[in-house]
């Protein structure tokens, strides 16, 4: 889900930022220079917390360091050598040269890229009532070229607020999860039901020990896609049956080619694009036309289900009553109109498949190789649902290793690198000044793998999340900035309760009924295309238990 963000994750990024003076030099002298001082400007002075750089003199904007002045021959190079492909890592690498805090321009997009969880903590205080995240132009060019209304992902100011406090009743709160996990916990069944049967037929071993090797990514993506129907629009679309409809296929397609034409499209004018039918713009544009043919689909049919039950006024979803999906509470309510509606839903589904099926890709891949994890992850699992009798909600309570192999899992592997604001006011971070309006960008991937941060941070350790003995590296007043994945504050991502809980209930009951390791002792190579995935997708042998 929108991070993402991204699902999701729709909780995406981009880069860029005007330059100064020395490009990728000084490193060893400006590092040094970066301590943690992060603050209010007033007068040219720091005004922040005790001990973090009060009253010394602020270093200008233009001294941050920065990668070039050229954002055009920077976007060259970057075409040139691939690096978008490998962005994340870009990042990694320039942290590590230039120290917690770097200035990068790229096409038409500018940034200021931050890493450490005091900086982002700072940020976060600056994002003001409205909190304002990069716009993904060809997003919206396709909304107003096609004439769609937008979702909360595009939209900013009171407009956004007004929606995305509509929508938090029916996605984020509490009552709201109570409601649709039940309809996740039976889709997850199903998974490992299906999962089963083929290990059955096609495991090799002995009667009972039966174990099958396979690249279990198009599982997991149909596994995605069915959660987020039977979530969003309160049916199923029958994704595990042998033969899988077209349409959904073609759905899932769409999916993968918005995400990977979106990002040479973000650096480069997309209306220019546009009208002179730029084959790239072309790609993009049909993709996210099928993504809306097969949402209008289903919402008609939604619609229409809804409207006569009861002469159009269904009590599905009050207490006691049937629930009817997203879609059907939105429609009762009748606070949204039809067309905003149809935007969100859209919106969600298009950040729902990839941005779930993904990370448990990653996830599976780790507790594989993990087997001491895996271990103490199943007893507690075990132990929960067994006092649990039936209730997903009471089960995952008892298991906070899930949650924290998710977290862990988006550390190492974040769906969307990185997490935009654009501050209302100046501010302070690592002792220089960023001018109110610059678009400052934490950057999840490097801080996720940060030892100024975590604690052995290539260790896979899902324990480490345990709110009692929880870490708090990168000091303390950035302590709940470590993991962010699906964003902060009130503009983190809307699907995020739906994908937590999504991909919980999945891992639940497969580690209640196979074995996870891996044929070959490879590492997992990554790749950037909006969202982080593997390069390759992993290979995982599931044992029946």
């Amino acid at each position: 889900m929108w991070s993402v963000s991204a699902h999701l994750a729709m909780c995406i990024r981009v880069q860029g930022m005007s330059g100064s003076s020395y490009p990728l030099l000084c490193a060893a002298s400006q590092r040094a220079m970066c301590m943690s001082a992060a603050g209010t400007v007033v007068g040219g002075k720091v005004e922040g917390r005790k001990g973090r750089g009060v009253n010394e003199r602020v270093r200008s904007f233009e001294e941050i360091p920065h990668t070039g002045r050229s954002g055009w021959a920077n976007l060259v190079k970057f075409w040139r050598e691939d690096r978008f492909r490998t962005l994340h890592k870009h990042m990694e690498r320039t942290f590590n040269t230039l120290g917690p805090i770097y200035r990068e321009r790229l096409g038409t997009q500018s940034s200021v890229n931050i890493m450490l969880p005091i900086d982002i903590s700072e940020l976060f205080r600056s994002e003001g009532l409205h909190p304002q995240r990069m716009t993904l132009e060809p997003w919206a060019t396709h909304r107003e070229t096609r004439q769609h209304s937008k979702g909360v992902f595009l939209k900013n100011g009171v407009e956004w607020r007004t929606d995305r406090l509509l929508l938090n009743k029916e996605v984020m709160m509490s009552s709201s999860v109570r409601r649709f996990l039940p309809l996740l916990d039976e889709v997850a069944r199903d998974f490992s039901r299906m999962l089963q049967a083929r290990v059955e037929k096609k495991g090799q071993g002995k009667e009972g020990r039966l174990s099958l090797t396979i690249d279990p990514s198009p599982d997991l993506f149909r596994f995605a896609l069915e959660a987020s129907c039977h979530v969003l629009y309160g049916e199923r679309i029958g994704l595990f049956s042998s033969s899988p409809s077209q349409e959904s296929q073609k759905f899932i397609w769409a999916v993968e080619k918005m995400l990977a034409t979106t990002p040479p499209l973000l650096y480069l004018p997309p209306r220019l694009l546009h009208r002179i039918g730029s084959p790239l713009w072309i790609q993009h544009a049909t993709a996210w036309d099928h993504i809306f043919s097969h949402a209008e689909a289903r919402i008609q049919r939604g619609y229409q289900r809804i409207s006569s039950s009861q002469g159009g006024r269904s009590k599905a979803g009050a207490e006691g009553g049937q629930y009817t999906g997203v879609l059907g509470q939105l429609m009762e309510r009748g606070q949204l109109s039809l067309d905003l509606i149809k935007a969100n839903i859209t919106e969600l589904m298009a950040g729902g498949v990839d941005t779930t099926a993904v990370p448990l890709q990653f996830a599976l891949f780790e507790l594989g190789r993990n087997p001491e994890v895996q271990e103490r992850v199943r007893q507690q699992v075990r132990a929960s649902w067994a006092q649990a009798g039936g209730d997903p909600q009471k089960a995952l309570q008892g298991a906070p290793l899930l949650k924290g192999t998710i977290k862990e899992t988006l550390r190492l592997y974040p769906v969307g690198i990185t997490v935009q604001r654009y501050p209302v006011r100046d501010i302070v971070l690592q002792n220089y000044h960023v001018p109110a309006g610059t678009m400052v960008q934490a950057c999840l991937y490097p801080l996720g793998r940060s030892e100024e941060v975590f604690k052995d941070p290539k260790r896979f350790e899902p324990g480490r999340w345990d709110v009692s003995r929880e870490e708090s590296g990168g000091g303390a007043e950035g302590a709940g900035f470590r993991s962010l994945a699906f964003g902060f504050g009130a503009r983190q991502c809307v699907g995020r309760r739906i994908a937590e809980n999504e991909m919980q209930l999945l891992l639940m009951h497969i580690l209640l009924n196979f074995r996870l390791s891996l044929p070959s002792a490879q590492d997992i190579s990554t790749k950037y295309t909006l969202i982080l995935q593997p390069e390759t997708p992993p290979r995982i042998t599931f044992s029946k238990l």
